[in-house]
């Protein structure tokens, strides 16, 4: 029995929190105990067929260390929903990364604001992503920071 947290849940099937509620309320979903981090627990199985991708046992694997907090199983999870074209699920898991200091995740949220995939389009996040990537020493980032700062176009005030 796997349990995973609500904030997952509803990044990873595109429904709203009330949506959720009402369905635990409904007894349609299993409320779990909180999980270690104080946070509200549903029972994986009952979600299955809300998610917005289909998910192998390797993937949700790495789904359940994503929702335990760590950074390269959601940066992992972040590129599997890009790849799947579903950005606002991973922007989601890759903003979790970014904030654990994952170089990684920080380049490739910087492009999902630069593009405006999954978030509204943001160039000042964009490059504050990027350029934290760049500064973890992130080679893709570290070329982009210098293609910009060489084609001598100032920087918007």
């Amino acid at each position: 029995m796997q349990s995973i947290s609500l904030e997952a849940v509803i990044a990873i099937t595109k429904r709203s929190k009330r949506t959720w509620w009402r369905r635990m309320a409904e007894q349609q979903v299993q409320r779990l105990a909180k999980d270690a981090a104080g946070r509200t627990t549903v029972l994986f199985d009952d979600i299955v067929q809300d998610l917005c991708i289909r998910l192998d046992d390797e993937a949700k694997a790495l789904l359940f260390l994503a929702d335990a907090g760590h950074a390269d199983a959601q940066n992992e999870v972040g590129q599997l929903f890009l790849a799947a074209e579903k950005p606002e699920a991973a922007v989601y898991w890759l903003h979790a990364a970014a904030e654990q200091g994952y170089a990684d995740a920080m380049q490739l949220l910087g492009g999902c604001y630069a593009a405006g995939k999954g978030v509204p389009k943001n160039v000042n996040l964009s490059l504050m992503w990027i350029a934290k990537a760049a500064a973890g020493g992130h080679v893709v980032a570290l070329s982009q920071v210098a293609g910009l700062l060489s084609s001598n176009k100032p920087l918007a005030h």
